[in-house]
């Protein structure tokens, strides 16, 4: 079922990264800075943040957002409605987290490592 769950989710998950693919990462304040470092550094933030799954954020938040909107519709008299529309909400808005908890662990490793992060 997980499995099943995750497939189902991917066309979504791709929709939300490719939406957020397209932002240049962290701005920093790049006074004195060397940018060769500045790149090491933001390659090895960008592994720790590769940590974060989004895809797993997703299929729990599609399950959970599934039952909730099936509890929903049957009040409604449509349960398989409801868990569709639960399910798809659940999981888009998990998979936003997961991609903005991927930015923020990016971001806080740069600021550990001295860097100036300005958005």
């Amino acid at each position: 079922m997980k499995t099943l769950m995750q497939k189902a989710m991917l066309p979504l998950l791709a929709m939300t990264m490719a939406g957020c693919a397209s932002s240049r990462g962290p701005i920093i304040d790049t006074r004195g800075v060397d940018m060769a470092q500045y790149e090491r550094d933001l390659a090895e933030c960008e592994e720790y943040a590769n940590q974060v799954n989004p895809v797993e954020g997703a299929a729990r938040g599609a399950a959970a957002g599934g039952a909730v909107g099936a509890m929903t519709g049957a009040i409604g008299g449509n349960p398989g409605r409801g868990a569709g529309i639960g399910a798809v909400l659940g999981g888009s808005q998990s998979a936003a987290a997961g991609v903005r908890e991927r930015d923020q662990v990016v971001k806080r490793c740069l600021r550990g490592r001295g860097y100036s992060v300005l958005n």
